[in-house]
């Protein structure tokens, strides 16, 4: 009897066990699995970075510190599995960086993280309304491009976009279609850099002429309608995939460039195993206003990464119902996938 009455304990005491281990793995659907997510240069693109860290972290991945890799190596990097997700897929600005690293036979992309990333050309509203200058097309004429001469070569310079983001390519396949190769300089190099110097410029009452997009801390310093204003551009023209693309915008205006998305995009095999992290992907948004507020004082001297630490834990605290919303229904996924 008393052998029988240990034997049923032990038993009840290993089903317990069972039970226990089960809750807690259905509580914590990453546990054991370790995640190693990428990110641009762009210092701008941590802050939404690390919101999806704390979200997956949240559901027990080991989430191990993000890297700073070029968008080219980032793309390549998750479709061979070396790397986990990308939170800042400029959809559809790299669809050619997509498709060339494997496109959806390589990744997981479902849902937009961030809408409404505007990008296009802009000039300052002074000079827009002293010239006339509505379109960008208008810089062909050497008198109105040398306006915007920031070197004494006579041509205007454009602060332009980094070699490798996707931008850059769109913007040197429009000097040649719309005929500024002779009149207009894309200047490229550090953005951040070239950008603060324009923005002297501008305080100085120079001409100014460059490319931006949102969210970013430079609209929020040159205000499009107060202090800058946005260039049409002649008719649509990108390169790539993206030929036969109409970059006009509901409004009837074409600035170029067709309203962006930040999409997460993930190694298609981690997804496939991982259903609380694919759901997770699926179902994050953040307001384009809040990520260009940080942005803004990032550009203010709040740029460490603790600071940037600091800005996710904030925005995570001011929108916990929301949070957990995403992590309730990550869990759910992972108990349906079981």
């Amino acid at each position: 009897m008393t052998t029988t009455w240990k034997s049923l304990s032990l038993s009840a005491a290993l089903l317990a066990s069972t039970t226990t281990w089960t809750a807690t793995a259905a509580e914590q659907p990453g546990q054991g699995v370790t995640v190693q997510p990428v990110q641009s240069t762009v210092a701008e693109e941590t802050f939404q970075t690390l919101i999806v860290n704390k979200a997956l972290e949240a559901l027990g991945y080991n989430v191990l510190p993000t890297k700073e890799v070029d968008y080219n190596v980032g793309y390549t990097s998750i479709a061979n599995g070396d790397a986990t997700f990308l939170a800042v897929n400029w959809s559809p600005l790299h669809k050619d960086k997509y498709v060339k690293s494997g496109g959806d036979t390589k990744f997981y992309r479902h849902g937009d993280y961030i809408t409404g990333a505007a990008q296009g050309y802009l000039i300052d509203k002074k000079t827009a309304e002293k010239y006339g200058i509505t379109n960008i097309s208008q810089l062909k004429d050497p008198k109105l491009a040398k306006l915007f001469d920031a070197n004494g070569n006579g041509k205007a310079d454009l602060t332009g976009c980094n070699p490798g983001w996707g931008c850059e390519g769109v913007i040197e396949h429009q000097l040649d279609v719309y005929g500024l190769r002779d009149t207009v300089t894309h200047n490229q190099g550090n953005y951040a850099a070239i950008i603060a110097d324009t923005i002297s410029r501008y305080r100085s009452g120079s001409p100014i002429l460059y490319y931006t997009w949102t969210p970013y801390w430079v609209s929020g310093v040159l205000v499009p309608g107060r202090d800058v204003v946005w260039l049409e551009v002649p008719f649509s023209a990108l390169p790539g995939e993206r030929k036969d693309v109409d970059t006009t915008l509901p409004n009837g205006k074409n600035y170029g460039f067709e309203m962006n998305s930040m999409r997460i995009v993930a190694n298609k095999k981690f997804a496939q195993d991982n259903p609380a992290a694919a759901k997770l992907f699926e179902i994050m948004k953040l307001d384009i206003n809040d990520v260009s507020a940080q942005n803004m004082r990032m550009s203010q001297g709040q740029n460490s990464q603790q600071d940037i630490e600091n800005h996710a834990n904030g925005w995570i605290k001011s929108h916990q119902k929301l949070f957990n919303q995403w992590i309730t229904q990550a869990k759910q996924a992972a108990d349906d996938a079981s």
